[in-house]
């Protein structure tokens, strides 16, 4: 869920010290768009191995004195001989262990290993538990793999064995760069293809990176390749890996699958009076401490809140519902006739799906041929994009990329579940992170503009963030890819008309049914625009430092040619199977305070699901339910149970969302809670 990469040099005597900077610091600057959380990197010389890292963007720390003091060193005092050099470095996006505590920042150490490490590895704690033997100093998953490394190669005494046994016990994605105190050699293994590899034909210089496309902008720097010749960029596959000489740039190549690894690698082991400088402190007690209390509320907290929403939902009256479906009569301009059946029900034309044979022809023309990527997948971790991968990669037989884009919102569940498939799938996973702080702000200054004068029609301004993650991205991503067919797994099922009900635009339930984004008539483009506008107007606390980023949103959203191939308007949508199957081969990981497994990678669903569900008396789960039942999928009577139950204040990711975020969450239920309900205006 990172950004890593690293650059090997000999002999700086045919690589200039200045270049190598150079080279360090865009790597930095490239990756990070994979994360802005934390930087740090590693320096190997024949005389030390140093770190430092700091809880802070790459652009911001590659330009303070302490960074650039601390490279000019490693460079000229510590390479005085001009010997070998070799840096791996670190950009994150934060799943476990707080960034705070600069020891979960990478890269980490452990012993005598440093690395960094992009993906997560799920079963983190349970390792720690079985295997006494190692010593944990961190909360960050990265340090088990290290650990157990370590512990493995000094079982084997080969580092390929012990690499092939440690990824054998590790669940999730992983792909790694290690290097040594005690050895001249780097590591790098991957379990989901995320790493990519050039070096300089007259073996001056190596350098790798998560993304090809980071490579290819650093090789066509002019700055870089002048005088050199790279190799053409190649890739360390999926559950492959590469044993690297620094001091002379050999390497051997080996699969992770341990039937397959049949040959003794001769490693560079030599036993070297090495220091190891550790810039940052060793505070795991107090970061276990920390993490602990990472959004829980005290007991007295946690009760008030719970019976403040206990006394709204005993008041919620019961509302007239369509006879046919569920919705309720507080939904915008819903009319019901003599029979109570509802006007979305009678003008409701059931889903086309095209099939599989219809989406076979469509892939026919973009099917790689010699195992080279052919597709873009979005995935977001959740339920229908992660089922939407598996069948891409076991039943179509493509061989996808996928694609996330983490905006603040994605939730640890849903980083998990993302690589659960991807290191089972062995599948590379692009992450564009954004500037996390700077997303959960604007959500911050809106969720507080909005307090001031509620809304049900402004609410969609909350994930106003997560936008570019429809049309923006993936059409880049196309650009930098070469890959021309991306794979979205929004379906019909999941139309949430009613947010622009909100706004008084009137939708037909059937509009877009090819595309669920850019598709709405350009009058109520316009129309959503004033609404917006007015509210601005009445409301100039929304005039905040998130209203570039809105314009954006609503730019990509609505004026960006839709490049998606939606999945499921060939793939019927079901469910049973979906979970089924993700649950089975994936050990596909459900949320502990909901009964849906919808939604539960979107940190923000339980919070305006909370606000539709008080003020309005239905949420998305009830509009989910009712087209189910337009479907013949579910009776009416089992999806008043469903959304009953899926209706039920989610009390953890609602203390999560506001301890995120920043936000009193005490005081905003009590705003929420003294909005006028809609069926005051009804009766």
């Amino acid at each position: 869920m990172c950004g890593i990469f690293g650059i090997v040099t000999p002999n700086l005597n045919n690589c200039s010290e200045k270049r190598v900077k150079y080279i360090a610091d865009k790597l930095f600057v490239f990756s990070e768009s994979r994360g802005k959380e934390s930087a740090g990197l590693a320096i190997r010389t024949s005389k030390n191995l140093q770190v430092y890292k700091k809880p802070e963007p790459a652009s911001h720390m590659i330009l303070t004195k302490e960074y650039i003091q601390f490279v000019n060193n490693a460079l000229k005092n510590e390479v005085s001989d001009k010997q070998y050099l070799a840096i791996i470095g670190h950009s994150r996006l934060v799943t476990n262990g707080i960034k705070d505590s600069n020891s979960n920042n990478q890269p980490v150490m452990n012993g005598c290993v440093v690395g960094v490490h992009n993906g997560i590895i799920v079963n983190n704690d349970k390792l720690w538990e079985q295997c006494p033997e190692i010593h944990r100093s961190t909360d960050v998953d990265t340090e088990v793999f290290l650990a157990l490394l370590q512990h493995n190669y000094n079982l084997t005494k080969s580092l390929a064995s012990s690499c092939i046994k440690t990824f054998s016990a590790i669940e999730g994605s992983a792909s790694v760069a290690v290097l040594f105190s005690n050895m001249d050699n780097l590591l790098l293994a991957t379990n989901t293809g995320s790493l990519y590899i050039t070096q300089d034909l007259s073996k001056n210089l190596f350098i790798f990176a998560s993304e090809q496309y980071i490579l290819n902008q650093l090789v066509q720097d002019v700055r870089i390749n002048n005088g050199l010749n790279f190799e053409k960029i190649s890739q360390i596959g999926p559950n492959h890996a590469c044993i690297v000489d620094i001091n002379n740039l050999s390497n051997l190549a080996f699969s992770l699958n341990p039937e397959q690894y049949k040959f003794e690698l001769k490693e560079n082991c030599a036993e070297t009076s090495v220091e190891v400088l550790d810039l940052s402190p060793k505070t795991y007690n107090q970061d276990m401490k920390a993490r602990r209390n990472s959004h829980t509320l005290s007991l007295e907290n946690r009760v008030k809140l719970e019976c403040m929403i206990e006394d709204q939902i005993k008041n919620l009256p019961e509302l007239k519902r369509c006879t046919c479906c569920i919705l309720p009569e507080t939904f915008p301009f819903i009319e019901f006739d003599e029979k109570g059946v509802c006007n979305y029900c009678k003008n409701y034309s059931k889903v086309d799906y095209k099939g599989k044979d219809a989406l076979e022809m469509i892939i026919s023309e973009f099917r790689s041929d010699n195992g080279d990527p052919d597709c873009l997948v979005g995935f977001s971790g959740g339920r229908d994009s992660s089922y939407m991968l598996h069948y891409v990669k076991k039943v179509l037989k493509l061989n996808p990329i996928a694609f996330s884009y983490d905006w603040g919102m994605v939730t640890d569940l849903a980083r998990r579940n993302q690589a659960r498939l991807c290191g089972k799938l062995g599948i590379e996973n692009i992450i564009i992170s954004a500037d996390i702080e700077e997303k959960r702000k604007y959500i911050r200054d809106n969720i507080r503009a909005w307090l001031k004068r509620p809304d049900l029609g402004m609410i969609p301004l909350l994930m106003a963030g997560d936008k570019q993650m429809f049309n923006y991205y993936p059409y880049k991503l196309m650009q930098q890819t070469g890959i021309n067919l991306f794979f979205n797994g929004s379906n019909q099922l999941e139309k949430t008309g009613f947010k622009l009900g909100f706004c008084g635009i009137e939708e037909s339930i059937n509009h877009n049914k090819g595309q669920l984004y850019t598709g709405i008539s350009l009058t109520n483009k316009l129309q959503l625009a004033l609404f917006y506008g007015k509210n601005y107007l009445l409301n100039p606390s929304y005039i905040n430092s998130s209203i570039i980023d809105t314009l954006h949103a609503y730019y990509t959203s609505y004026f960006i040619p839709d490049v998606s191939t939606y999945f499921y308007n060939y793939i019927s949508w079901d469910e049973n199977e979906i979970v089924s199957i993700l649950r089975k081969e994936y050990d596909w990981e459900i949320a502990t305070d909901t009964t849906t497994t919808w939604r539960i990678g979107d940190g923000t669903a339980s919070f305006y699901n909370y606000i539709y569900y008080i003020v309005a008396g239905f949420s998305e789960n009830d509009t989910f339910r009712s087209n189910q039942i337009r479907e013949g999928i579910i009776t009416r009577e089992k999806a008043l149970k469903l959304a009953e139950e899926e209706n039920k204040p989610r009390i953890e990711s609602l203390e999560w969302y506001a301890e995120t975020i920043g936000f009193d969450l005490e005081d905003a239920l009590t705003i929420i809670h003294s909005i006028p309900k809609m069926w005051d205006n009804i009766w």
